[in-house]
């Protein structure tokens, strides 16, 4: 194993997942700190919220592919035999994981972040695109039914969860089972606060692309 080498690019994971892509947005564009409006978090959604649909949706799209550039690099150690095939999918997971704590404690901002949803599906869109894909139409679907970011994550985690016990998406690593329910459970996690005030009716809804100013 190459030690350094593989040391060096799990950092360059978490330095990655550390983008404050909403932060920066509000700063560069808008000359707001997008952490003292809405609901004070650092991600796509309040940043939806707060800035509207083309800010949101770029902001989304960079924290998706944070996820994903984060977790190939795995590949990266793979190619450069600083591991082995066998070891892939463990340090793919390595690196989603620092990815994703990167976006919710990001150095770059004062370890004050986002809840890390977006960069979870890029972390899992390297790794079970097949299985992401199904999560992405729940995702969606629920969006457009409810208009509540907040319930569309938490559904397309579970179901990816769960997805993953049926034959035609299980993996073959068990590994990834387990950790498709931690990831689950990290979302209702993240979104307590969101939880209560779906149950009290006063969850924010966002505006969605075709909608009129």
């Amino acid at each position: 194993m190459n030690l350094p080498l593989v040391l060096g690019l799990l950092v360059a994971a978490y330095l990655i997942g550390s983008i404050p892509t909403a932060l920066w947005v509000g700063r560069a564009f808008f000359g707001l700190d997008i952490r003292e409006h809405g609901s004070g978090n650092s991600g796509a959604t309040n940043t939806f919220r707060v800035l509207g649909k083309k800010p949101g949706s770029f902001v989304m799209a960079v924290d998706v592919l944070k996820g994903w550039v984060a977790t190939s690099l795995a590949t990266v150690m793979l190619n450069q035999g600083a591991i082995l095939p066998s070891q892939l999918l463990y340090y793919q997971l390595a690196c989603g994981v620092l990815a994703v704590v990167g976006h919710i404690y990001p150095i770059w901002a004062g370890f004050r972040g986002g809840k890390g949803v977006a960069t979870i599906l890029g972390v899992m869109l390297a790794i079970a695109p097949a299985t992401v894909g199904v999560c992405i139409l729940v995702f969606v679907a629920v969006l457009l039914v409810s208009r509540y970011v907040s319930l569309s994550s938490m559904s397309a985690g579970v179901v990816f969860a769960l997805l993953q016990l049926l034959p035609p998406f299980r993996p073959d690593n068990q590994l990834l089972v387990w950790f498709g329910f931690v990831v689950a459970g990290l979302l209702i996690y993240t979104h307590r606060a969101n939880i209560q005030r779906l149950r009290a009716g006063t969850e924010s809804r966002v505006p969605m692309p075709w909608d009129k100013k």
